[in-house]
């Protein structure tokens, strides 16, 4: 106990013990909010040091030390230390035990508390009934700028500054108000007048105030002068950076709770002490790259001529946009790991995070950055997360989580409403009596490890962890209004951001990437786009981007090559080998009518009876569904055995895909043996013969070698995509079956050859069926669904143009890559007759529907830079509340932050009935554990089965004719589940709860509707 003789301010409390954690330790039951105050202090100043990458730095300096970074560092520390200043009133303290979830211990322990705080002489009411309610960091943005400095009229309730010197610290006022999630709106803030409790409690908060500057050593009359924040990813950097320290300090296990009589500078050097340890215990230290070469990240290799292309057109210093265009299976991920690496070195970069289309695309290559990891990082353990929202399925999490070896405690959840959403958080035991004053990272001694700390699994937090690999919905969720989107752009804004298969995004999300990539440009962080197939408008639009967020004007050199670079100063430098200085990629394709699933089945068969790995890719599941069991239909007739046919898409149990996926890589994928991969064998599990039929799943998740490719006529990019899974492994060629090839005069290397086929439509020969059914008619094409028919029917177009006298079409990519793209999403196609009208037709629609994307984007985005980039947004811009939702969960239609236009899918819990309990497989061997009680690993491993068991229903399942019961009105299965859509199915696949007798799930061919 100390001597410190306390003041009332330090009977304020910032936290109680409402789960029991810190009284199951010993401890008290609440902790002074002073304490709270400087452990958040302390973890940015240690997060300051070790987390941040100069370009962050620098831009805090600029808003927050007038260009001093050691200015900026004590700056920042003082004022995100004072972001709960607002718990410093009436309207917060009454809430210690009052809430309906109060314990009685806690409700003694309020009685004891108010009762020493009176004494103390805490200018609490006398009573508690009617005192005004407001949150309490809008309380703290209304109060602070007055306790900094601001001297204007109206400072104090809420009015906004009239002096332009001045305006940084309600700014900065504004953003700590938004530490909770929502940047507040000025009608928040000056509601919280009433609630802030007049001049005693103003004083009160003012000592506070003072206590910490002096912990800090800062000269309070100085901060007018050096915060002033202009730069909008300031505010961002500023904002993130606080949420992420309170945190870190919330949590009770490295934070233990402190007492009121314990002396300000006591607390403080404990503060440090624990700040370091915690940093230290998450592994938040920045990216420690290994001074190495290309061959010893990758031995036994040598960067290719276009990745040597690519490294030589590096900056040698500063930020970056780098843009890479080259076919599937080149090399391009090594590459953007290669220049992430350089960027970390240049830059002091804290990690990378990679974008994917789809989550099934992140498997693979998070695999392959958890083996870039000791040979590129120069300490003992990072934190690689998956971030998805099914990346608890996965078992690479768990191998990952599993890494770490953690006890089996349960998490905190002091502050409830942050942290109820979240993944159970399992954390280290640490002493932080070992640690020194100074922590200095020191280099590995032994390879680094990728592990997952589980703390990272927590809402927004997998983008904070040094490697992340995830979906672009992370990135473009970064641009809109939602709980704590900022956060967000935080964790990316630290990072190097590689963005994979850029082509493949619709425009709604390609105007949400181009707003992410003017963010990025502004915070300091660099960015990789990779692509196969990308249109130069695409190209031209995230130029502007990149020169916008950085506020210059591009100046380009007019080189060309398929690599594109634009440096920190708006120079664009191009370079590659051009198209005739790579090995092309030749595709004899074969542009056919689809004959129905039973014809296509035999003829596939036939063709492939003495041998060939053949993969099929359906546009839709149904097809795909219909077209595997017409190919069963026939194994035994044309001498296939069933295991030879496999299914996959996306409507399937991960618990029964992922396998499926596994099986696939392993027969169809590299050699798993790295010598023989090096050597350029073929994989030595390799069928003679094999029929996949699957859905887009394939196009771009997994690295997949077909010798013959079928494929659903589709827009063109995708095409070009799709051909990249077959003939993908030169190991393979010297053993592919003739049928499959087609050798070239000139003796250059043999042509693949593909298949594509198409619906004729029935009121012409000529062309094919693209539109999709009227409002009640059958008559149409679905795939119009999918994609838009202009660039279905235009592909057709594009494609017969270049059909040669035998009727075959040969194209050579990345040669005819510009052209065939510049055909469907260039100038406009036109033609005569039947195909003029089909052209017209469809292309009103996509342009009517491609402005609808645009507008939707728009309403939503938040941009950095407003009136054609020259005006920087204001902080009320950014304001948002629950209306918008989470993130992809929650809010209002026309609010909330979305990734992808559509209706969403349902997700659905599919679990099997047995005679006394519920399973999560229908032979009965996986019960569902569902009692109360469990420690974290148990709840863990229960929520991972779970996912394993959720199938994604689709939105038009639950409209038209006969549509399934809307989800709300499905029976409440259990109540641990109660928040989940539960469908229970009997043994033989038939639901019995939920749209009883309207779906059935298979373990092959997955969920279907009768």
């Amino acid at each position: 106990m100390s001597d410190f003789n306390s003041p009332s301010w330090t009977w304020c409390w910032g936290k109680t013990d409402q789960d029991g954690a810190s009284s199951k330790g010993g401890g008290p039951a609440w902790n002074p909010l002073i304490a709270h105050l400087l452990d958040t202090a302390a973890v940015t100043l240690e997060l300051w040091d070790r987390y941040l990458p100069a370009p962050a730095q620098e831009r805090l300096a600029e808003g927050f030390g007038d260009g001093d970074t050691a200015a900026a560092r004590t700056t920042v520390a003082f004022l995100a230390a004072l972001h709960d200043l607002g718990k410093a009133s009436p309207a917060f303290l009454g809430r210690f035990g009052s809430d309906q979830w109060a314990t009685r211990r806690m409700r003694e322990e309020r009685a004891r508390w108010e009762e020493q705080a009176r004494a103390a002489g805490l200018p609490l009411p006398e009573t508690w009934d009617g005192v005004p309610e407001a949150r309490h960091e809008h309380i703290t943005a209304l109060a602070l700028p007055s306790l900094l400095g601001c001297r204007c009229p109206g400072t104090g309730d809420g009015s906004w500054c009239s002096f332009e010197e001045h305006q940084g610290l309600h700014i900065t006022a504004t953003c700590l108000g938004a530490h909770h999630g929502h940047f507040p709106r000025a009608l928040e803030i000056r509601g919280a007048y009433a609630a802030a409790g007049g001049p005693a409690w103003n004083d009160l908060r003012a000592a506070l105030v003072e206590s910490v500057r002096e912990q800090l050593g800062l000269r309070l009359e100085q901060l007018p002068r050096l915060v002033q924040p202009v730069r909008p990813a300031t505010w961002v950097l500023f904002t993130g950076l606080v949420v992420l320290s309170d945190w870190i300090a919330s949590d009770t296990r490295r934070f233990p709770y402190g007492s009121p009589t314990d002396a300000p500078s006591s607390l403080w050097r404990r503060s440090k002490q624990r700040a370091r340890a915690a940093v230290t215990d998450l592994a938040l230290d920045r990216w420690r790259p290994k001074e190495t070469d290309w061959g010893q990240l990758w031995p036994g290799t040598e960067p290719r001529p276009f990745q040597a292309d690519a490294i030589r057109l590096m900056p040698d210093k500063g930020q970056a946009l780098v843009i890479v265009e080259s076919d599937t299976g080149s090399g391009k991920t090594r590459l953007a790991l290669w220049c992430a690496r350089h960027l970390a070195i240049r830059n002091g970069y804290q990690g990378a995070y990679l974008a994917m289309p789809t989550r099934a695309a992140t498997h693979q290559v998070a695999l392959e950055v958890e083996a870039f990891v000791p040979q590129a990082v120069d300490t003992d353990t990072v934190n690689l997360a998956l971030v998805h929202a099914t990346a608890g399925t996965t078992e690479m999490v768990h191998r990952l989580v599993d890494a770490v070896r953690v006890p089996d405690i349960k998490a905190d959840a002091d502050e409830r409403h942050d942290v109820e959403d979240l993944a159970v958080s399992v954390q280290r035991v640490f002493d932080s009596s070992n640690c020194d004053d100074q922590h200095v990272p020191q280099a590995s001694q032994v390879p680094a490890r990728a592990v997952l700390d589980p703390w990272y699994l927590r809402r927004c937090l997998g983008l904070i962890a040094t490697f992340g690999v995830g979906t672009i919905d992370q990135v473009v969720l970064s641009t809109q209004r939602s709980r704590h989107w900022f956060l967000r752009t935080f964790g990316l804004a630290c990072k190097t951001v590689i963005i994979d298969e850029a082509h493949a995004y619709e425009l709604y999300q390609q105007q949400l990437l181009g707003a992410a990539v003017e963010w990025l440009a502004d915070a300091g962080a660099s960015v990789i786009v990779l692509s196969a197939t990308l249109p130069a408008s695409v190209r031209t639009a995230l130029t502007q981007s990149w020169c916008t967020g950085l506020r210059v004007t591009a100046h380009d050199s007019k080189d060309q090559g398929p690599i594109t670079v634009i440096d920190s100063t708006g120079k664009v430098r191009r370079g590659g080998p051009g198209p005739d200085e790579v090995r092309p990629l030749r595709t004899t394709i074969s542009l056919g009518t689809d004959p129905g699933p039973y014809a296509l089945a035999a003829r596939l068969l036939d063709r492939a009876r003495d041998g060939g790995c053949v993969g099929v890719v359906r546009n839709r599941v149904n097809e795909a569904i219909e077209l595997y069991k017409a190919a069963l239909a026939q194994a035994e007739e044309y001498g296939w055995e069933p295991e030879e046919v496999l299914l996959l898409h996306g409507r399937m149990m991960p618990r029964h895909r992922q396998p499926m996926e596994e099986r696939l890589t392993s027969l169809l994928g590299p050699a798993e043996d790295s010598e023989l991969r090096r050597a350029g064998k073929p994989n030595p599990q390799r069928p003679g013969r094999l029929l996949v039929i699957a859905t887009q799943v394939i196009e771009q998740s997994l690295d997949l070698d077909f010798d013959h490719l079928v494929s659903d006529l589709a827009p063109i990019d995708l095409l070009i995509q799709r051909r990249g899974r077959q003939q993908r492994h030169r190991a393979n060629d010297a053993h592919r079956p003739a049928w499959c090839i087609e050798s070239v005069a000139d003796g250059s290397p043999p042509a693949a050859r593909m298949s594509v086929l198409h619906r004729p439509d029935p009121r012409t020969e000529e062309l094919p069926l693209v539109e999709p059914p009227a409002k009640g008619t059958a008559a149409g094409n679905a795939d119009g669904l999918i994609y838009a028919p202009y660039t279905l029917a235009a592909t057709y177009l594009a494609l017969t143009a270049r059909r040669c006298e035998d009727g075959e079409i040969r194209i050579s990519t990345p040669k005819d890559n510009p052209a065939l793209l510049e055909a469907v999403y260039g100038t406009r196609q036109t033609a005569n007759g039947a195909c003029g009208e089909l052209l017209n037709r469809t292309w009103e629609a996509w342009q009517a529907s491609l402005q609808n994307e645009e507008k939707q984007a728009e309403g939503r985005v938040v941009r950095p830079y407003l009136r054609r980039g020259r005006v920087p947004a204001d902080v009320w811009t950014f304001a948002s509340g629950r209306d918008h939702g989470l993130g992809d969960e929650g809010g209002l239609p026309e609010l909330r932050a979305v990734s992808r236009l559509g209706e969403p899918s349902t997700s659905v819990v599919c679990l099997y009935q047995q005679a006394d309990t519920l399973t999560y497989d229908a032979a009965g061997t996986l019960p569902v554990t569902l009692g109360d009680g469990l420690g974290a690993t148990a709840r863990r491993r229960r929520e991972r089965e779970l996912l394993l068991s959720t199938v994604a229903m689709p939105a038009h399942w639950f409209r038209g004719s006969n549509p399934l019961p809307a989800p709300d009105m499905w029976p409440v299965v259990h109540p641990l589940l109660g928040r989940r859509q539960v469908a229970l199915f009997d043994t033989d696949g038939t639901c019995v709860v939920g749209p009883v007798g309207l779906v059935r799930y298979d373990q092959v061919t997955g969920l279907t509707r009768k």
